[in-house]
C-alpha cells in the first residue's frame, strides 16, 4: 500500500492545484479589487479560499450520492470531468481567460461588487466546474480511506495556497509579468491535459463493461 502512497498523493495535489489554478485567478482579482484598501483585499482572498476548500471539499464528500440519485455512472462521469478538463487546458495552453471559469458579464458584475469572495472568486473562478468535477473523479478513484484522505487534504492544500497567493497578488503579477505567468499558465496547461485525458481513457474502461452489460469496474 505505502509504495502507491507518494504517487498517488502527487498525481493528486498537482490535478487539484492545476484546476483551482489561483495564479489564474490573480489579474481579474486585482481588477475587481482595484478601489479596495489592502486589508480588504486580503479578507476577501481569505474568505474565497476559505468557501473554496468548502465547496469542494462538499461536493468531494457527496459525490457518490450525487451519482446515486442522477443515476450518473462513474465511468460517464469521468469521460465529462475529462472532456470539460480538456477544454479549460486548451484555454491555458492558449494562455487566454477560460469561459468555463468566469464569464465577461460576471466579470463586469464583480468589479461592481463591495464583496467578492464567494461570487465571482470562489465561484465560479476557483471552484468552478473543472474543479469540482475533478475532485468528484479522484474521491471516485479514491478506493481506499487513506487515498479519500490525500484528496481531503489536496483540497485543503489548494485552499490555502489560493489565499497566499491572492494576498501577494500585487508581488505575483509583478514577479512573474505578463509573459511568465503566461509561460506558467502553458506549461500547466499542458500537464492539465494530460490528466484530462487519462480521465477519459479510465472512463471508458470503466463505462464499456457496463454498456455491454456486465459489471461496472
Amino acid at each position: 500500500m505505502f509504495s502507491g502512497v507518494l504517487p498517488f498523493a502527487l498525481s493528486t495535489l498537482t490535478t487539484v492545484l492545476l484546476v483551482v489554478d489561483p495564479i489564474a485567478a490573480v489579474p481579474l482579482f486585482l481588477t475587481m479589487t482595484a478601489a479596495d484598501l489592502p486589508d480588504q483585499k486580503r479578507r476577501m482572498a481569505i474568505r474565497a479560499a476559505i468557501a473554496t476548500g468548502v465547496i469542494l471539499a462538499s461536493f468531494a464528500a457527496a459525490g457518490n450520492v450525487i451519482f446515486r440519485v442522477l443515476g450518473i455512472s462513474l465511468g460517464a462521469f469521468r469521460i465529462a470531468g475529462g472532456a470539460l478538463l480538456f477544454l479549460l487546458a486548451v484555454d491555458m495552453l492558449r494562455a487566454q481567460r477560460s469561459r468555463q471559469r468566469t464569464s465577461p458579464e460576471e466579470e463586469a458584475e464583480g468589479v461592481g461588487r463591495d464583496d467578492i469572495s464567494i461570487f465571482p472568486l470562489a465561484i465560479p473562478m476557483l471552484a468552478g466546474p473543472g474543479a469540482i468535477s475533478t475532485v468528484m473523479v479522484l474521491v471516485s478513484r479514491a478506493h481506499q480511506a487513506w487515498q479519500l484522505g490525500v484528496v481531503l487534504a489536496a483540497i485543503v492544500i489548494a485552499a490555502i495556497a489560493s489565499a497566499v497567493i491572492l494576498c501577494g497578488a500585487l508581488r505575483v503579477e509583478k514577479r512573474l509579468g505578463r509573459t511568465g505567468m503566461n509561460v506558467l499558465q502553458r506549461v500547466m496547461g499542458l500537464i492539465l491535459a494530460a490528466t484530462a485525458v487519462q480521465f477519459v481513457v479510465d472512463g471508458v474502461i470503466t463505462f464499456l463493461p457496463t454498456a455491454a452489460g456486465g459489471s461496472p469496474r
